[in-house]
């Protein structure tokens, strides 16, 4: 397996698939996850002759699980020592719900100086709770909830939850236990030291001003059923804040598109990235 290590020592956990003179596409994944959620959009770029590379977020995943740096500007800056460990050019940034936050703070902290494209997908930003900008948002008691969830019984917590993360709740939908298992599994791997702090990082981090440093071309894509970010409170106002954004809404879909929505997403990446 593919380790960079951090300025902390941190071990960062990657797989980098293709040809290395290819146009890389970067995944950062959401929470509780791993880089493992996006293996059927990877697996399609690369078959279509494009480098993806996807890292499990300190704290997540086959990653290092330090008690320090669960952070997003942390997260941010081991993204930016990944790419700058790889040479990355030209990159298309590909951001899911969390991943969404740290697709947008990399390029608040570090610019676009190897970036091409970006794309947030059921992201976090600019902000999950409610604040005087930006009121409407989630309480913060929902949060609170979900800290007590990890700490009370993080595994069934982790299977309860994916239920709503993949509309599974909804009538006509049935129960994909191969999906849940899958989230569970996922989840389960990282330290529920590192997953605990990070629910602040996606719920009461606010990206605002990081969105307005997005200066390439961006794709936000979101479901208008997403059960876990708002659409309105999140792609909505993401497209309205990035310079120059198209905002694709998926109808009926979740905060799992990746997964329920897979061929559809991996085309409008495809189409996005060509253009």
């Amino acid at each position: 397996m593919s380790f960079i290590t951090t300025s902390d020592s941190t071990r960062i956990f990657y797989k980098d698939w293709g040809d290395k003179n290819a146009q890389p596409v970067i995944f950062s994944h959401g929470w509780p996850l791993s880089s493992d959620a996006w293996d059927g959009q990877m697996l399609f770029l690369l078959q279509q002759g494009y480098r993806v590379i996807a890292h499990d977020r300190r704290g997540h995943g086959r990653s290092d699980q330090p008690a320090y740096g669960n952070d997003m500007d942390t997260y941010a800056d081991d993204l930016a020592t990944l790419l700058n460990a790889l040479e990355i050019k030209n990159a298309v940034l590909v951001g899911h719900s969390t991943g969404g936050g740290e697709v947008a703070r990399y390029i608040g902290r570090h610019g676009t100086d190897r970036v091409a494209n970006a794309v947030l997908v059921g992201a976090v930003p600019p902000v999950m709770v409610s604040t005087e900008q930006w009121p409407g948002g989630t309480d913060i008691a929902v949060f609170d909830g979900i800290r007590q969830g990890v700490i009370e019984n993080r595994s069934d917590f982790y299977l309860n939850l994916a239920i709503p993360f993949f509309g599974m709740n909804r009538e006509g939908v049935a129960i994909n236990e191969g999906l849940r298992q899958s989230f569970w599994q996922q989840g389960m791997a990282g330290s529920i030291v590192g997953q605990y702090a990070c629910i602040k990082e996606f719920s009461e981090v606010d990206y605002t001003e990081d969105l307005k440093k997005i200066t390439v071309p961006a794709l936000v894509i979101h479901g208008d059923d997403d059960q876990i970010v708002p659409l309105g409170h999140s792609g909505v106002l993401s497209a309205s804040l990035i310079p120059e954004a198209e905002l694709k809404v998926y109808p009926g879909a979740s905060h799992g598109l990746a997964a329920t929505h897979q061929s559809q997403l991996n085309n409008d990446l495809l189409t996005f990235i060509q253009q």
